[in-house]
């Protein structure tokens, strides 16, 4: 091994030794919430993408650092962010505030666990939007809770 495979391998395992106090920190954030499944991390991904469908929302992106290392010969626990909005709600959302447009879309995040089992982590859309200073921006947050809340649970159930 050279010596910049090591440093990589030194950094990576670094990073895959605090995952799990980095997992706890970003579950205490207003709002989030982590379910637990029985499912393997590409079935849950799949059925979120399922779930997203079926609750007539867009799968807008998704974005995985493990698909991407493992395009680099690099292995590491899955994980996944799968990017949900629907055009109807972005244009309420703008209408409401410009400045909420970066929140959009509202994220899911699917994690692998060391068991082959998988996670699914997500903020409410009334815990994202809850920072911006419109009514209308958080009356379309409320109608969303209820839409994402189904997907999560959905995605993890069965």
């Amino acid at each position: 091994m050279n010596k910049r495979h090591f440093t990589q391998a030194l950094a990576l395992s670094a990073l895959m030794a605090t995952s799990s106090t980095v997992f706890a920190d970003t579950t205490a954030v207003q709002g989030t919430h982590t379910l637990s499944s029985k499912h393997n991390f590409s079935t849950l991904v799949s059925r979120v993408e399922a779930a997203v469908a079926q609750q007539k929302m867009g799968l807008v992106a998704t974005a995985s650092a493990s698909a991407g290392a493992a395009g680099r010969g690099i292995k590491i626990p899955g994980n996944t962010v799968l990017m949900v909005f629907r055009n109807d709600y972005a244009v309420r959302m703008l209408q409401a505030s410009v400045a909420a447009g970066i929140e959009a879309p509202i994220r899911l995040y699917v994690t692998e666990n060391t068991d082959g089992t998988a996670n699914l982590t997500y903020r409410t859309p009334s815990a994202v939007f809850a920072p911006y200073p419109s009514d209308k921006l958080h009356d379309m947050a409320a109608e969303l809770d209820p839409i994402f809340e189904r997907i999560a649970h959905d995605a993890v159930g069965g």
